[in-house]
Order: C-alpha cells, then structure tokens, then sequence
C-alpha cells in the first residue's frame, strides 16, 4: 500500500483518498470528491450517442443516423458532454460525478474506459456503473452517463 495522499485541487474540488489507497492500481474513479466552498453544481441530463435535442415522445428515424457501435456512441456521448460543459461555464476537470448505465458492461465498458480516460486526460471523476435493460430514448442505445460538475462561484 501507498501512503494516503493529502487531498489534491483539481478545478473547483479536491480529489479525497482514504485507507487502502493503492497508486499502483489503475482505476476508473476515485473514492471521493469534495467541491470547495464557492463552486456551484451543475448536473447535466443523461448524456448518450444520440442527438441530444429530439422529440418527445420520441421519433424512431432521428435516431436512424446516430452510430451503433460503442465507440462511436462513447464519441458522441462525449462530444455532448463537452458541449454542455462549456455552456454551463465548466472545464473537464470540473466534472465531479458520473453515474453510467450500460445496456452490456462486459461489451462496452473497456471502449467506454479507454475514451473516458483519453478525454479527461488525467482527471478521475467519482463514478458508479450500472447495467439495465435499456435505455429510454431508444432500444440502440448502449449507455448513458448522467454527469454532476463543479462550476467556479460567478
């Protein structure tokens, strides 16, 4: 075992280990975040592969374009992600939580881990995996992250 690090900025929050903590294991997530005391919280709606503005209730063809591969729909998801991001005035390292819902953890998780992990560059948000049946905005789909970040106080 490593000895626990003290806990370390990162944007508008500081990483947190506790007892265990291992800096030769490679992991997805880290145990716990903590936002400082001026950050705001943004949470971001389930973030897929699919566009994000579509109509309700839904049209199966506008899903048509979308891809159907994981790592198209992890760029795409990501791409999304980004996008809000920026719009609510946060960075990459801003984000503090992920919950993820696969549709098959053991046919996409290491495509969505590899992505996950080249976009962030470094940073680990919190984050728990889920598997369901599927999602709602339509039967392709093969996950969804819904995402929380810590913006700079305005």
């Amino acid at each position: 075992m490593t000895e626990i690090p003290a806990p370390r900025p990162v944007g508008n929050a500081e990483i947190i280990h506790h007892e265990g903590y291992d800096d030769a294991i490679v992991s997805p997530f880290v145990p716990a975040i903590r936002t400082v005391s001026d950050a705001r919280l943004v949470f971001i709606s389930g973030v897929t592969g699919a566009p994000v503005y579509h109509d309700h209730p839904h049209i199966a063809e506008v899903f048509d374009a979308m891809p159907m591969d994981a790592l198209g729909q992890v760029t795409n998801a990501f791409d999304h992600l980004g996008l809000a991001l920026e719009a609510a005035g946060c960075e990459r390292h801003d984000v503090v939580n992920m919950i993820r819902f696969f549709t098959n953890v053991e046919a996409d998780q290491d495509v969505v881990n590899r992505h996950q992990a080249a976009w962030f560059g470094g940073h680990i948000p919190t984050s728990t995996t889920v598997e369901v049946t599927r999602l709602a905005t339509d039967p392709r789909l093969r996950f969804e992250f819904h995402v929380v970040a810590a913006a700079a106080a305005s």
